[in-house]
């Protein structure tokens, strides 16, 4: 599949942010680094990143609204679409030297995510989906979610609160009732890679409460464009920004639900 022109540049756009992230990735030790609550940071690199993001952007398409990590929202004079970007999903795995981060960018039109791109600057994986066009890595490989229907034979993903975010409890309740029955569980630290790899049935799902918007909106649409199925934690469809997300298979999303409803 040869991507559209809109996906080609949105794909500019993410490796000319990423350039910058690339060359800082090896100089994290001279990074300027702020907090911006208990354990959430934000270094030059981000801003550099949403900076090349929002001025390529916005010349792409002039007049849409941008919804950005670090600058909030920008209103358009388009109303009907918005840009929903993370320049730097996994912050704290690239302040620590670790080589999964990602850049983040989905396009909405009218309340629904129609194109996005998650582009690993180390390990150059390009993931990509447009609404009716499929999930891909690059343009060779079509992505699909796993096969996997039994939870025992499952490979989970998820996010754990960390200092200075609630639900610590409730989460540990949640792993205990999935990890006595799943093949494993993994924490990587950035849920847009997270969901990408759901879509290319790396994982088996994924759960998490508490991310925002530029966080899940491409990966919404990349499960979705794969064949999963995308909710909160109540079942119904996710919307970004929601409170919560899981992700998975069809088969195995019932089976996932359950047993995280019954955490309580």
């Amino acid at each position: 599949m040869t991507a559209s022109s809109l996906i080609t540049s949105m794909i500019d756009a993410a490796r000319k942010a990423a350039r910058g992230l690339a060359r800082d990735f090896g100089e994290v030790t001279e990074l300027q680094v702020s907090r911006k609550g208990a354990a959430d940071f934000v270094s030059n690199a981000d801003l550099k990143a949403e900076q090349v993001l929002f001025e390529a952007l916005t010349k792409l398409r002039p007049g849409y609204g941008f919804l950005g990590e670090e600058r909030g929202w920008i209103e358009g004079t388009d109303k009907t679409h918005r840009w929903i970007v993370d320049p730097l999903d996994g912050t704290t795995n690239f302040l620590h030297a670790i080589p999964h981060f990602a850049v983040n960018i989905a396009l909405e039109r009218e309340g629904q995510v129609v194109a996005a791109v998650t582009y690993n600057p180390i390990s150059h994986d390009i993931f990509w989906a447009e609404k009716g066009r499929g999930t891909w890595l690059g343009n060779e490989k079509r992505l699909r979610v796993a096969a996997r229907k039994h939870m025992d034979e499952a490979l989970l993903a998820t996010g754990i609160p960390f200092l200075g975010v609630p639900g610590h409890g409730q989460f540990l309740k949640e792993l205990h009732q999935i990890s006595q029955r799943v093949a494993g569980v993994r924490r990587y630290g950035a849920a847009a890679l997270d969901l990408a790899w759901v879509a290319a049935g790396r994982f088996d799902g994924f759960w998490e409460r508490g991310l925002k918007p530029w966080d899940t909106a491409a990966g919404l649409l990349m499960v979705s464009e794969a064949g999963g199925k995308v909710t909160d934690l109540n079942g119904d469809p996710y919307v970004p920004g929601a409170g919560s997300i899981l992700a998975a298979n069809l088969e195995l999303h019932p089976q996932i639900l359950e047993k995280l409803d019954a955490a309580g």
